[in-house]
């Protein structure tokens, strides 16, 4: 499997993404949203970032399970009802990603809403993988 991190210098510098990416294997992999759920079934985090990491790490695990490492994900949605506080807490949600996915970044989209099924959670993550 390869993914090749596109980001044309026409474009504005991405920070924590990729403008775009290709991907060649034959195992794709569609990781349903996540959200702050632990195994009971209890939104978990009081902030945006405990909820995204705690979100990161379910998806992590989706993708584990089906055979998938972090740098296996080619896409990845971010649903928040915040996208002011997710701005500022980019710096730190950063790090989260980077600790726990590494420094290759997939290609991104951060949307904002006005609620997500569980009304105590604040952000869902849900991505695409390509494994070989």
């Amino acid at each position: 499997m390869t993914l090749n991190r596109i980001n044309p210098p026409e474009l504005s510098p991405p920070t924590g993404f990729s403008h775009a990416v290709t991907a060649t294997g034959h195992t794709l992999v569609l990781l349903a949203g996540q959200t702050a759920l632990d195994s009971g079934g209890k939104v978990v985090g009081e902030t945006l970032p405990a909820q995204f990491e705690h979100a990161l790490i379910n998806l992590l695990t989706a993708l584990q399970a089906a055979g998938g490492t972090p740098a296996d994900l080619a896409r990845l949605t971010v649903h928040t009802t915040d996208v002011a506080a997710y701005r500022d807490h980019a710096p730190e949600l950063g790090r989260i990603w980077r600790a726990l996915a590494g420094r290759d970044y997939p290609a991104m989209a951060v949307i904002g809403i006005t609620r997500l099924w569980d009304e105590e959670a604040m952000v869902e993550l849900d991505g695409l993988a390509v494994l070989s």
